[in-house]
């Protein structure tokens, strides 16, 4: 079969591989669809300290079952399927505190195991031991199915911000994270919701898809006065900060209104952790800042019925698909910010 393998930064290869064999207590699955991020970009580029090469990549993963280990109870061949990418241990403090995100033993697919850029990928039992092998409901396309993992991460920071009824929403980040992050905070019953990048080609393409109130591009105009001008000088109630960008950050302690939530969504690059933050601002204003990483198991079964039922489309969000041995230009094209969601069907 064919897979995308990572062998080291900048050496990303199409390659022929023999078709794994399900363990005992794994499943076996025809790889259908599976979505780029640019967090395989990142990967391509620079590696990851949790991948041992040669990996085969990809983590946003739909399929269909084609085989079953001998201890594998409820699936079977023929079975519709999404699979999460971040594995916790199930077993820890954490995890036995309900925190599975933050679980310090947790493993994912396309790093501690091999991807979903191929054509046949083995589930590993660590997957069904903590629920994480999903149904794909009917009338969801396996394409759709793969943005379910995004999806999840995305629910998981808006649970934190407690995005709700009656609030303004400031997405920072036009990218596909940040459209999903419109359409479900529309979903929640936000107020207004209003779209930040400073790429205004990006920023267009993405507003033309999920039509937020309203566009502010940071090239041409001082993101923190028109913020202020669209809430009556108010700012917003949530701020998310979409982006790999320190200055997002900084702008997003000044936009957020008294009580205000907001949600440091993107991580920073490893060299340039760290910002200005205006501690008084904090204390005075009551804002709460949140992390967000990743999600877990139930977010991703969330986010199939949030897709399932219509109450956060992506279809729409899929700009490009492309077959496997088209997969380096897929990341081409994700790097220059030229498409929303780019899905890969083996």
């Amino acid at each position: 079969m064919k897979v995308v393998r990572f062998h080291s930064p900048g050496d990303v290869r199409i390659e022929e591989a023999p078709q794994p064999q399900p363990g005992p207590g794994d499943v076996l699955i025809r790889v259908r669809a599976c979505s780029t991020c640019g967090t395989d970009v990142k990967i391509r580029n620079y590696g990851h300290h949790h991948i041992a090469p040669p990996r085969v990549m990809g983590h946003e993963i739909a399929g269909e079952v084609v085989e079953v280990g001998a201890e594998v109870a409820g699936w079977q061949a023929g079975d519709r399927v999404q699979v999460i990418a971040a594995i916790p241990c199930g077993t820890c403090g954490e995890c036995r505190r309900g925190r599975m995100t933050v679980c310090p033993n947790q493993e994912s697919m396309g790093y501690h195991y091999d991807g979903g850029f191929a054509e046949h990928m083995v589930v590993p039992a660590k997957v069904l031991a903590v629920d994480g092998l999903n149904r794909i409901p009917d009338g969801v396309s396996y394409a759709e199915a793969s943005v379910a993992e995004p999806l999840a991460c995305v629910l998981n920071g808006q649970n934190l911000a407690r995005v709700g009824p009656g609030d303004d929403v400031v997405i920072m980040g036009s990218g596909p994270i940040g459209c999903l992050h419109v359409r479900l905070a529309r979903s929640r019953g936000a107020a207004r919701v209003f779209l930040v990048d400073v790429n205004r080609e990006r920023l267009d393409l993405a507003a033309a898809l999920v039509h937020p109130d309203a566009t502010v591009c940071g090239a041409e105009t001082d993101v923190i006065d028109e913020i202020k001008k669209l809430t009556d000088g108010r700012g917003a109630d949530v701020v998310i900060t979409a982006t790999a960008a320190g200055v997002a950050q900084e702008q997003a302690l000044q936009m957020t209104a008294r009580q205000g939530r907001i949600s440091f969504f993107g991580g920073l690059p490893k060299d340039k952790p760290v910002i200005a933050c205006d501690s008084n601002l904090v204390h005075y204003r009551e804002l709460t800042i949140v992390g967000a990483n990743g999600s877990s198991p139930s977010h991703n079964a969330e986010a199939l019925t949030l897709i399932a039922s219509g109450a956060v489309p992506v279809a729409d969000l899929i700009t490009h698909r492309l077959p496997l041995d088209r997969a380096l230009d897929a990341f081409d094209v994700v790097a220059r910010g030229e498409a929303i969601k780019v899905t890969i069907e083996p």
